[in-house]
This record gives C-alpha cells, structure tokens and sequence, in this order.
C-alpha cells in the first residue's frame, strides 16, 4: 500500500532534515565535519529469486557519512591553538580513553598538562630536560618552573682581523755596557728583517767611545750613547794628609779641565768643584767603594776619555757603549773573524718590549671584542679578546702572526698575562693555527669566576691541579674550563669585524611565552633569552577515516571500521603539517545546506500528500455500496 512507501519516505526526509539541521547547527564549530545522508530504496525479495512485487517498498537509509575534508584556517591570537594542514587527527587522553579530533583549540590546565576545551590531555611525544625530544609518546607538559643556569663550555667567535693594520708593540735589545776596548777595531754587518739593505760598521780607527757610538748611531735600527766613568780611590784622609800642597788635575780627550781646587779640604769639596766645571758634560758624585769607604766617581755623559792625576795616584778611562737594537734588525754579522764581541753580545741580548699590552692602553692592541659567559651559578662575566698584530716571521712572505690577549672580569685569563697565544694565518688569510692546534681552539681552563668585589662567588672553579682537561667539554661539566674557538677567524685587507659571537651558556630564567613550530613542537620562551623544547604534538591517520565512530564533543574514537591508528609526528608520511595560532574551521557549507533544507523540506512534504492520496483512495473503497 501507499501508505508504508509514504511513510518510509517521511522518515528519510526527517532524517535528512535532521542531518542538514546539525550541520548548520555546527557551521561554526571548530574542527567540526559536515555529514551527508545516503538513501537505498526498497524491494521486495525472495529467498532465490525477487519478489512477484516490482513496484517498491519504498525508501531506506542506508548511511549517515561524514565528509573529510579540509575546513578553512583561520587566525587566532592564541599561540596554543593549532590546525592540521592536511590528513591526520590530534590525539586526546580522556581519562584514558584514546579520542582523535580535529579541532585544536588547545590551553594549559593548573597542572601545566596542554589540554582542549573538555580537559582532555594532548597527546605528543616528549623531551628531556635538555630539550632533546624522544620517542616515548605522553600527555604533553608545560613545565613552569624556571630554567636551570647553563654554564659556558664553549664559545665561539668568527673575526676578521684588518690585514692592513700596523705592528703596535716596539720590541728592543739592549746591548751593554761594552768596554770601548773590547770592541774598538771591530767590523760587522748589520741585517734587516723589513728589507732594509744590510749596513756595514767598522769601528777601527777610532780612539773614544763617543767616536764608537756615533758610528753605531749611524747604522739604521742602532741607537748608541757613550759614558766614561772614573772611580777615584781618594778620601778625606788623603785629602787632608796632602795639607795645602793637595792636586787634582782633570783632562777630557787630552784637554786639560779648569778647576779650581785651592779651597778643596774635603772629599765633597772636590765633588763640588767638578760639578761647578764649565763642561756641562762632566760630573761627579760620592759613592761607596763596596767596603764602606767614600770615595769620587767622575763620569763624562759624552764617552771622551778621561785622564785624572792627583796626588798620590793617577787614573785614565776610555768609556763604554750602550747600544739599543729595534725589531727590524734580523742579525748582526762579523765580516770575516773580525766583530766577535758585539756580535756575540747582542746575540745573546734578550728582546725587551718598550710599549708592552696593556688592557687598559688601547694604543697597545689592535682589536678588541667583549661578549658575555656564564658561571655553574648562573652569574654573567665579561670576555674580552685583545689582538695585537706580530711582524710576520721568517721573510714575512706568505705568514702572519696575531697575538691574543684573554681577561674575563678585568683579570688576564689563559696564561695570557705573561705568555699569549699567537694566531697565524697563511698567504690566503685563513688561520692556519693557534699555538700549533690547527682547529683554533683555546682552553682557558685558570679562571675563578668572582663578585664584583673581586672575591669567589661560590661557583665552580678551575679543574684540580693535574686534572686532565679535554676538548670539547663533556657533558656534565665540573668545572670553569671552557673552549674558545677561533678557527673561522680570517685575517683579510678589510675592517675588523665580528662576523658571528655565540657562546652555549645562559643565566636563570621564567617562562615568558610558548611557541609551536610547523613539526607541532612546542617551544617554551625565557626570560633569559633562551627556549627550549617541550615536546611535539602526535598526529594520527586512519586507512578507512570514514570508519571512525563519533563521540560528540567534536571527537571521534577508533573502531573495527577504520583500522588501527598510524601514529607519526606531524609532516611525516601521509601525516599533514601544523599551522601554529590557528584553527581549522568546520567545513560545512552554509549556502549549500541551506538549499538541502529545502530539498528535503520538498521531499517530506511530497511523501506526506502520497499517505494523503492514500487515503483518499482508500476512503473511496469504503463507501462502496
């Protein structure tokens, strides 16, 4: 009868209508997936065969099927809300029931676990306190503690040190006092690092110091003064033994010195008498003989010879030579066997730096840089890298030498205060080593981190006397011993500049903020400047999506249908990726909805006048007589 296809076909359409209801109801619900009703009609059959009745039963539904597929994305001001772009599912913990949704607007419970708007925990997979992330899959945790210090056990710092700059420091030997004697009739040749061509000296011929000294003077690089000092074994007994008849006669260079000795009745008068000597070169003094004795020193600053009678003695000096050698000189040579003993002397002569560094003189460095490094405690120190251009070694062809300064907090650091380390680069100015280690690797393993009075601030100190100390660091570290690495520092003809400066420690620090990457991991921000992994959100995909069960609450769990979850993390495999601060809008859509409302209004509003006509029919039957 009409009746049952009508019916059946008011029930269709009141499913319908209910479907397309819900899913407008939800057209503004995140993560939220439309459905869709699939109708079958109605024949009757046999066991064998088909029924006798081909007309129809009327209409079934068969199916109720969710549609997949991807909503929009749309902004938030949230940095926890995340949308999937593309296949998988978020992965929920309801009190220990495994839920899937799409919606992903995500916040942090009082127990710091990421949950959605039911409680339910996210699903991720999770990392160490290092930030390293694992393996193990959990409920994603926002730990709100601060974070640990982290100590400085490597820095590293790209440099470019200006080729073009000069040699600052003056480096000098300082050669006597020789004896005129010893030298006199000496010849020699005198080479230069810097090019200069070799000069020749020949001290023969030459009668006084001062005469030696300005040959000596005139060789490049050679700076000479002369002195000739007379120690006169006179005192005041000998004085006063020789009466009024007492005698001291001066000559310089054989000229006789005009003084006036009639008043002399002591040792300091004849001191006096010299010093008033209208040869301003001359002078005198009272001096101890070694044994306690006072006795006269006369000294002639020119190097003239000195020839001195007084009664009861005589004394005659010919002078030394001081002699002061710059860093251009590359070797002082005898000519033949001649020049043994100045040769000799200023061969063995040690190297004195005139204008040594000094931190607080820029004037005695080239370069300068500071950065920050942290001790076991957390506390900032200063490091400041000093770089003092060396003349290059050898013939200076294809090398050049930097020496490196350290001091952290105001203290030289590394040894640096008496012996620096010395960078060399090649003819290309790339280093080539510091202090032989071909990987520009500095250990500074001395430094005591202290307060700003200059006392031990309870941090870790120096590894023990005879500890080994190995490069990189191991983890954990036990005490101050950093590394710093200089080996991408180049030496071109361009200004200094610091190209790159990062170190590996950090002070304390308070979550300030949370960030998600593409991969779904999250990143917890400090206030120290740092951030660290927290975990990585789990995504998961179905073989048969269409299988899954719906839960309500914008959720859907696993069944028979839709297979097992493959669980990865996000951008893996066939899984999509994250959008971060954004969610994925429902994908229904309105205006199409809203004509299936009225189709299915049509529909129900058709199968109810066929029950009508039914009955109208059916009534006809009935009056029959």
């Amino acid at each position: 009868m009409g009746f049952n296809t009508g019916l059946s076909g008011l029930r269709a359409a009141a499913v319908d209508l209910d479907v397309t209801g819900n899913n407008i109801a939800n057209a503004s619900t995140v993560g939220f997936k439309g459905s869709r009703v699939q109708f079958g009609d109605l024949y009757a059959s046999g066991f064998l065969s088909g029924g006798s009745n081909t007309v129809g039963d009327g209409v079934n539904v068969q199916d109720i099927k969710q549609s997949f597929s991807q909503g929009n994305i749309s902004f938030t001001d949230s940095g926890l809300d995340m949308a999937i772009e593309g296949d998988g599912f978020f992965i929920l913990n309801n009190g220990g029931e495994t839920r899937y949704s799409r919606a992903g607007q995500f916040t942090i419970d009082k127990d710091g676990f990421v949950v959605n708007n039911q409680s339910m925990r996210v699903q991720g997979y999770t990392a160490d306190g290092d930030g390293n992330l694992s393996g193990i899959r959990g409920d994603l945790e926002v730990a709100t503690d601060n974070l640990a210090p982290r100590r400085t056990t490597n820095l590293r710092s790209d440099l470019n040190l200006d080729s073009r700059q000069s040699v600052l420091e003056s480096r000098v030997r300082d050669v006597g006092p020789l004896a005129f004697g010893s030298v006199s009739g000496e010849q020699f040749s005198v080479t230069y690092s810097d090019g200069t061509p070799a000069y020749p000296v020949d001290l023969s011929g030459l009668t006084t110091a001062r005469q030696a000294a300005d040959k000596l003077t005139a060789a490049p690089g050679l700076s000479a003064s002369a002195t000739t000092t007379a120690q006169v074994p006179l005192t005041d007994a000998d004085i006063a033994a020789a009466g009024g008849a007492f005698t001291f006669d001066l000559s310089v260079n054989g000229a006789p010195l005009q003084l006036d000795t009639s008043n002399v009745s002591t040792l300091d008068d004849l001191r006096a008498a010299i010093n008033r000597s209208s040869d301003t070169a001359i002078s005198a003094a009272i001096v101890d003989d070694g044994s306690g004795n006072d006795v006269l020193r006369v000294t002639h600053n020119q190097g003239e010879n000195l020839d001195i009678t007084y009664t009861g003695g005589s004394v005659s000096e010919t002078g030394d030579i001081n002699v002061t050698g710059d860093r251009t000189i590359a070797n002082v040579n005898p000519v033949g066997a001649s020049g043994t003993n100045f040769v000799t002397e200023y061969g063995q002569s040690p190297i004195r730096i005139t204008n040594e560094f000094s931190a607080q003189d820029q004037r005695t460095y080239n370069h300068a840089t500071s950065t920050s490094i942290f001790d076991s405690l957390g506390n900032s120190h200063e490091l400041t890298q000093f770089f003092v251009k060396e003349p290059s070694p050898g013939n200076g062809v294809g090398v050049s030498e930097w020496s490196v300064y350290l001091q952290i907090d105001g203290e030289m650091a590394a040894g640096t205060d008496t012996t620096p380390f010395t960078a060399r680069f090649d003819q290309n100015g790339t280093l080539q080593s510091i202090d032989g280690n071909p990987n520009g690797e500095i250990l500074i393993s001395d430094w005591v981190p202290k307060d700003k009075n200059g006392q031990p601030n309870g941090a870790d100190g120096p590894p023990a006397p005879g500890a080994a100390v190995v490069t990189p660091i191991p983890e954990p570290p036990t005490s101050s011993a950093f590394v710093l690495n200089l080996g991408e520092t180049t030496q071109y003809g361009a200004a200094f500049g610091v190209d790159d400066q990062r170190q590996n420690g950090y002070t304390t620090g308070r979550l300030s903020g949370l960030d998600v990457s593409g991969e779904g991991t999250l990143f917890a921000r400090y206030t120290n400047g740092q951030s660290k992994a927290l975990g990585q959100v789990a995504l998961a995909a179905f073989n048969n999506t269409n299988g899954l069960s719906p839960v309500g609450d914008t959720s859907w769990v696993e069944t028979f249908e839709s297979g097992q979850a493959i669980i990865g993390q996000p951008g893996t495999g066939t899984l999509g990726g994250i959008k971060a601060s954004s969610v994925e809008e429902s994908n229904v859509d309105l205006s199409a909805e809203l004509v299936n409302l009225i189709i299915a209004q049509r529909n129900y509003q058709a199968n109810a006048k066929t029950i009508e006509t039914s009955d109208a029919v059916t009534q006809t039957i009935i009056n029959l007589r």
